[in-house]
């Protein structure tokens, strides 16, 4: 089954920008955005370099590139602050964006687009983690589709793929090589820093008690863990790990809430 992921799902910009479908949900949350590689997105965790920022009215449209193409961010009206981080953000630099895809008409056709909802500065190593762990989701999303191409009941979700984007399995194997692609660009990178497991943990948990409709601020998790006996410095070290993770992520900045 391909998983509709209710997290941030990770997606090449070279897939994730020739996607043409987009299936609402029901409920009145946004519709997920549907990929020719199996992803089904709403929540999307990117990371790449910004290239570009250019402004209309109030409305920013940034570049942010991967080693497969490019996303198009837009940011404007509500916003505002979040603009204001765009703005004073240096080009070219590495960045990491949490947003949401959504697939909009352009000029008889359609085109998808990402409204940020958190924007943060990484660097080479942090971008390259990010190429890694997409370039797994994507292979096993592939493979899945593989398996499920020539079946005559295939899983709802992977024939609604299959069909729409007419996929063979030769245009899987082209998707495949673009990933073998991003990866040979890698530099050799370390993981990303465990934090133990208690105190990853203990920090989820007060997360989660203390979250509300914006989350829980950065500065609450580290006074109530530093009351149980952590270290700013560790609390900071397992927040980043739980968003490495998607366990959690920063609706905006200096706040956190659980996925």
């Amino acid at each position: 089954m391909i998983t509709t992921m209710e997290g941030a799902a990770r997606v090449f910009a070279g897939e994730l920008m020739e996607s043409t479908l987009s299936v609402p949900d029901g409920n009145g949350s946004p519709a997920r955005v549907v990929t020719p590689g199996g992803a089904w997105c709403r929540l999307v965790y990117l990371c790449g370099a910004l290239t570009e920022v250019t402004e209309s009215a109030d409305v920013l449209y940034c570049r942010l590139g991967d080693p497969t193409g490019a996303f198009t961010l837009v940011s404007g009206g509500r916003t505002a602050a979040l603009a204001e981080q765009i703005r004073a953000l240096p080009v070219p630099s590495f960045i990491a964006v949490t947003g949401t895809a959504m697939l909009v008409k352009k000029n008889g056709g359609c085109e998808v687009v990402i409204r940020p909802e958190h924007i943060a500065a990484t660097d080479r190593a942090g971008r390259d983690r990010w190429i890694v762990t997409t370039a797994d989701m994507t292979t096993s999303r592939l493979g899945l589709l593989l398996d499920a191409i020539g079946k005559q009941t295939p899983d709802e979700q992977a024939g609604t793929v299959i069909r729409h984007y007419c996929l063979t399995r030769e245009r899987l194997r082209e998707m495949a090589r673009s990933v073998e692609g991003a990866l040979d660009g890698v530099r050799a990178a370390p993981p990303a820093q465990e934090a133990p497991a208690d105190i990853s943990g203990l920090i989820m948990a007060i997360v989660k008690e203390k979250s509300g409709p914006r989350g829980v601020s950065v500065d609450e998790v580290v006074a109530e863990a530093g009351a149980q006996g952590c270290t700013k410095e560790a609390v900071i070290a397992a927040i980043r790990t739980l968003v490495e993770n998607d366990d959690c992520y920063q609706p905006q900045k200096g706040y956190v809430k659980p996925l």
